[in-house]
C-alpha cells in the first residue's frame, strides 16, 4: 500500500517505521530538515521537507497515487487542512489525529466527512477511553472487549502462588476440561511466544488471554488475581488525558486531580464539577499523604514526564494502592516500569497505531488492539465468502506460525477457538499476532473468489 505521512510529531514517526517495517510504502512529509536527517540515518523511509499544507508540496509526494494519508502533526488544525486537500488532490483515504473533544461530536465528524476526511484519531481520547475501562476491570493489566463484549482480551500477570504455574497448557487442558478460555501469548524477560501445548507457564509471566464473559473469574483465580471494587481514584496530570478520564469517570468514583499549574487547574475546576482538584506536584510525598493517597484504590499518572509517572505510581503502590496506571510515551521504558511493579502502562503512540492499522489491512477489519507489552497486534476480522480461513478446520489450515486464532464471534455468541472448529463465511474471528505474521493473517481472511 502507498501510505503518505505527515508531521515531525512522535506519532508521526512511530506510525511511519512501524508500517514501512510492514513493507508498506510509506513516504514521511515533514517542516524540519534536521527531523528527517536524524530518522534517515537510521530507517529506510522515504522522506520529503515541506509544508503539507501546500499543494505543491502534496502533489511531489504523488498523493493521487495515495491509498492512504495519515496526518499526525502536533496541531490538529494542521492536519484537517492537510487531509482535506489530499482528498481533493485524489488520496483515497485519509485520517486527520486531533486532540480536541468538540471535534468528536457526532455533527462535527460528519461535516469533517463531508470535507473529505474518512477518520479523525485522537491519542489522548484513546488513552483515556482505555483507563476508563481498565478502571472496570480491576484484576487485568490490559483488557479489550469484542463484538458485542462476547469476547475479551485479557492481560494477566502470573502471580507466585497461580495455581497454573509449573504446569503446561496441555495439562491445564485436562485437569480443567470446561475452560471458557485459551491462552495466545506468553511474553517473558523481554520475549513473546505464541504458546503449544507442551510450554510451561512460569512466576510473573505475562499472558494474554482471549476469555467468554463466563470464563474471567476462573481466568482470574487460575492466574492468582483478585478482583477489588473501586470507589476514590488519583489522577496525576490534568492535560487532555487526564481531564478526559476524569470527565469519563467522575460520575462513577470519586476523583481526585492534581494539577500543578495553577490556571489549568482552575479550568479544571469549572469543566469537571464532581473531582476534586488539587493544585500541587504529586511527587511531594507530604502532600500526597495529606491528600490520604493510602486510601485510594487507583492511582493514574498521565503526565507529560514519563519518569514522573513511573515515580508517582511507585510511591502510590508503598502507600498500598492496588492498581496503578502509568502514561509511559518513551517505549524503551515500557518493559521496566512492568518489572518494578507498576500495574498497567498506556502509551499513546501504540493506541494510535492500534487503531490506524487496520486500515492498511486488504481483508475486513472490525477492530484492532495494539498491545503495549508486546510487540503485536490483536485482530478482530470478519472472514469473507470464499477466503482460505474457511475451507478447513483450524487444526488443518496454513495458518501462520507466529500467529494463533483465539475465539470465533457467531451469531452474537462468542466460542473459544478449538482445533476441530471450522470457520465460516461473516464469523467474526479473533487473531493474536506478531508483526511479522500481519501480512500472512490479512491473506487468510480474504476472498479469493
Amino acid at each position: 500500500m502507498n501510505i503518505l505521512i505527515t508531521g515531525d510529531s512522535e506519532v508521526a514517526l512511530h506510525l511511519a517505521e512501524l508500517l514501512a517495517g510492514e513493507n508498506h510504502d510509506v513516504t514521511l512529509v515533514a517542516p524540519d530538515k534536521d527531523f528527517l536527517k536524524l530518522i534517515e540515518s537510521h530507517s529506510d523511509l522515504l522522506t520529503m521537507v515541506g509544508d503539507s499544507t501546500s499543494i505543491q508540496v502534496l502533489k511531489n509526494a504523488d498523493v493521487r497515487r495515495t491509498e492512504l494519508v495519515i496526518s499526525a502533526h502536533h496541531d490538529g488544525r494542521l492536519n484537517l487542512l492537510t487531509a482535506i486537500l489530499a482528498k481533493r488532490l485524489g488520496a483515497k483515504k485519509c485520517i486527520a489525529k486531533v486532540n480536541e473533544p468538540d471535534f468528536f461530536s457526532e455533527e462535527s465528524k460528519q461535516q469533517y466527512r463531508d470535507l473529505g476526511i474518512d477518520y479523525l484519531v485522537s491519542p489522548e481520547k484513546i488513552a483515556a477511553n482505555e483507563i476508563a475501562n481498565l478502571l472496570t476491570n480491576t484484576a487485568a493489566a490490559e483488557i479489550f472487549d469484542f463484538s458485542e463484549d462476547q469476547l475479551s482480551l485479557m492481560l494477566v500477570k502470573l502471580e507466585k502462588n497461580a495455581p497454573v504455574v509449573g504446569k503446561t497448557l496441555r495439562e491445564i487442558a485436562r485437569e480443567y476440561e470446561q475452560l471458557n478460555f485459551r491462552a495466545v501469548s506468553i511474553h517473558r524477560r523481554a520475549k513473546t511466544m505464541i504458546p503449544s501445548g507442551d510450554d510451561m507457564f512460569q512466576e510473573d509471566d505475562l499472558a494474554y488471554v482471549i476469555t467468554k464473559p463466563m470464563g474471567i473469574d476462573h481466568l482470574l483465580e487460575l492466574s492468582g488475581k483478585k478482583r477489588f471494587d473501586i470507589r476514590n481514584v488519583m489522577i496525576v496530570g490534568g492535560g487532555a488525558v487526564g481531564s478526559q478520564a476524569a470527565a469519563a469517570l467522575e460520575k462513577k468514583f470519586n476523583i481526585k486531580l492534581f494539577e500543578m499549574n495553577p490556571e489549568r487547574a482552575t479550568e479544571l475546576s469549572d469543566s469537571l464539577r464532581s473531582t476534586l482538584i488539587i493544585n500541587g506536584d504529586a511527587r511531594n510525598i507530604n502532600l500526597l499523604e495529606s491528600e490520604s493517597v493510602s486510601s485510594m484504590d487507583a492511582f493514574v499518572a498521565v503526565t507529560n514526564n514519563s519518569e514522573t509517572n513511573i515515580l508517582t505510581c511507585l510511591l502510590a503502590k508503598r502507600f498500598g494502592v492496588k492498581k496503578t496506571i502509568a502514561l509511559v510515551e518513551n517505549i524503551d521504558f515500557i518493559e521496566i516500569s512492568q518489572s518494578v511493579g507498576i500495574d498497567t502502562i498506556i502509551n499513546k503512540k501504540l493506541a494510535t497505531a492500534s487503531y490506524i492499522i487496520r486500515f492498511t489491512m486488504t481483508a475486513k477489519v472490525l477492530s484492532t488492539k495494539c498491545l503495549t507489552s508486546v510487540d503485536a497486534e490483536v485482530f478482530e476480522f470478519e472472514a469473507a465468502e470464499g477466503s482460505p480461513v474457511t475451507k478447513k478446520p483450524i487444526s488443518k489450515l496454513n495458518f501462520p506460525k507466529q500467529a494463533i486464532i483465539g475465539g470465533v464471534i457467531r451469531e452474537s455468541r462468542g466460542y473459544i477457538a478449538e482445533g476441530g472448529m471450522q470457520i465460516q463465511a461473516g464469523d467474526k474471528v479473533v487473531v493474536f499476532a506478531l508483526p511479522e505474521a500481519f501480512h500472512g493473517v490479512d491473506k487468510m481472511f480474504k476472498s479469493r473468489k
